[in-house]
């Protein structure tokens, strides 16, 4: 790959959350949440992918710093790694492709946007108020 795509995905992936947290952080009052999307390919890498698993790996080690950094402000900081979910991307994904995916993992099919969504809304509310620094795959049981 080039130092360019490198490059470009570093700063869409990884620079995008500093810069969305260091503008964000003022405004953030106690029992305030910073959720980031990672992806397991950030836990586990993938073939032709460095660029990408850097990124979404150091969104990780942010989040865990983070986390570290304002908990004594009462602020909680954890990410979310999704595995294949239904997109615009993995619609790309060729049929035959797909089918050995599903295959592989134990759910047997694709997730969905929303339950992603749905981890989400859980680590915003006051009931995940004793979680941070942590990573929550959405996977179907890929990352087991």
């Amino acid at each position: 790959m080039t130092q360019e795509e490198w490059n470009k995905v570093i700063d869409v992936n990884l620079n995008s959350i500093y810069n969305v947290t260091k503008n964000a952080l003022p405004l953030l009052q106690k029992n305030s949440r910073v959720i980031s999307i990672s992806s397991i390919v950030g836990l586990y890498g993938n073939f032709g992918q460095a660029n990408y698993a850097a990124s979404k790996a150091g969104i990780i080690g942010f989040t865990k710093s983070l986390a570290k950094e304002l908990g004594k402000y009462g602020i909680t900081v954890n990410a979310i790694a999704p595995g294949f979910i239904e997109s615009d991307m993995s619609n790309k994904i060729p049929f035959l492709r797909k089918k050995i995916v599903e295959w592989i993992i134990p759910l047997k099919r694709i997730g969905k946007p929303e339950e992603v969504a749905y981890a989400a809304a859980f680590l915003a509310s006051e009931d995940a108020s004793y979680i941070t620094g942590q990573v929550l795959s959405i996977s179907g049981g890929l990352s087991i």
